[in-house]
């Protein structure tokens, strides 16, 4: 019988996160910090919202892009937070989760060969969304002693001919980096020199912890909105992850592509959750406060106790993880995170999952209550010690 499978897909591993989650599912009493997903419920407003469209016989398709209603809010809430404005009805559509999103403008954008720049470590879905978009994934590989930012100068070096897309994965996944305004500014004019675009996945754009300091979209610089494809969603500021939403805003040209794709993968993303979503973004700003908040103080706790364990790590002001470093064992992340799950039962990702350059690295998330944070790194704390010696 002929190989039913595509040569492409075959060579794209699993995402390595998944490993410890089956490993630690035939494991009693274990305590995960690996999972990048809130712990709170979605708040009660928007539940009852999405349970009266049910109740009220809402349950059609909407248009393919979205439900006018909450596109006009993204777009309000996009001018208020972010200081950019985008036409709901031409330039903004509604996603099944930001990862549909990422999948769709990489196949609107690239051409067979075209090079897509990665910065990594990061999340675990760029590199085989731009191998099956038939793009070439070039890796930047970022450097803890620059705060795992991504610099002007590591842009230039990597640029060839080909290059025609950078992914711009801040505030970062798994490293919990953030890119400030100057270091955007920076990148940049890099970006307009070599006539490039940008795809800036902010699906964690509210959690951000620098004092004074909101988040800066790429596209709100002069000359990047037209070369920008920014992505967000309402699965990490709304704790909205299970009704998988999420929305794109690019130029029109780019846009309409990237809505043709989702007219016949998709048709439309579910009407419930687009029902939840207009009340999340119309009346949710103090849910996320709340939450993020509550995120900053864990992510406190954590970095008090990883200097009280003297454990290296990096100050990650977005997100809700940490990057700590544990090159001093003499172990591979991979090994680090095996014999602590296997020892202590608990559950971290290696930082290779991330990337080749998270080798020597471990994610670890807070989206955990301080009670269940307090319980594993007591665990992680006597697991040092023993190797330590």
């Amino acid at each position: 019988m002929r190989n039913p499978l595509s040569e492409r897909i075959t060579e794209i591993p699993f995402s390595g996160i998944r490993k410890f989650f089956d490993i630690a599912a035939e494991m009693k009493d274990v305590i995960s910090l690996g999972v990048g997903e809130p712990d709170f419920d979605t708040p009660w407003h928007i539940r009852d919202e999405g349970i009266y469209s049910l109740e009220k016989g809402r349950t059609a398709y909407t248009s393919n892009a979205g439900l006018k209603e909450l596109k006009i809010e993204i777009a309000k809430y996009l001018e208020r937070r972010f200081q950019v404005s985008y036409d709901y009805d031409t330039e903004m559509m509604i996603t099944v989760g930001g990862s549909e999103a990422i999948d769709m403008a990489m196949r609107a954008m690239l051409d067979p060969g075209d090079e897509v720049l990665i910065p990594q470590p990061s999340y675990v879905s760029y590199m085989p969304c731009a191998v099956l978009a038939n793009g070439v994934p070039v890796i930047i590989n970022l450097k803890e002693e620059n705060e795992f930012r991504l610099t002007a100068q590591e842009l230039e070096d990597t640029i060839t001919p080909k290059t025609k897309l950078l992914v711009l994965p801040f505030p970062n996944n798994p490293t919990g980096a953030v890119m400030e305004r100057k270091d955007l500014e920076a990148i940049a004019e890099v970006i307009k020199k070599h006539d490039l675009f940008v795809l800036s996945d902010e699906i964690y754009a509210e959690l951000t912890y620098l004092e004074g300091q909101d988040h800066v979209t790429i596209a709100s610089l002069p000359g990047m909105r037209e070369r920008t494809v920014l992505i967000n969603g309402f699965s990490k500021s709304y704790s909205m992850t299970g009704w998988r939403l999420g929305y794109a805003c690019a130029p029109k040209v780019i846009l309409e592509q990237m809505l043709k794709i989702h007219q016949y993968a998709i048709m439309c993303a579910p009407t419930t959750s687009q029902y939840a979503a207009v009340e999340a973004v119309r009346n949710g700003d103090a849910d996320v406060a709340g939450m993020r908040e509550e995120y900053n103080g864990r992510r406190r706790y954590l970095m008090h106790r990883f200097r009280e364990m003297d454990l290296k790590c990096f100050e990650p002001y977005g997100a809700f993880y940490a990057f700590p470093c544990i090159q001093e064992f003499g172990m591979t992340s991979e090994e680090f995170a095996t014999r602590m799950l296997q020892e202590e039962k608990v559950v971290v990702v290696p930082g290779t999952a991330f990337g080749d350059c998270g080798e020597g690295f471990l994610r670890i998330s807070y989206a955990y209550s301080l009670d269940s944070l307090k319980e594993a790194l007591d665990r992680m704390e006597s697991f040092i010690r023993k190797v330590r010696g």
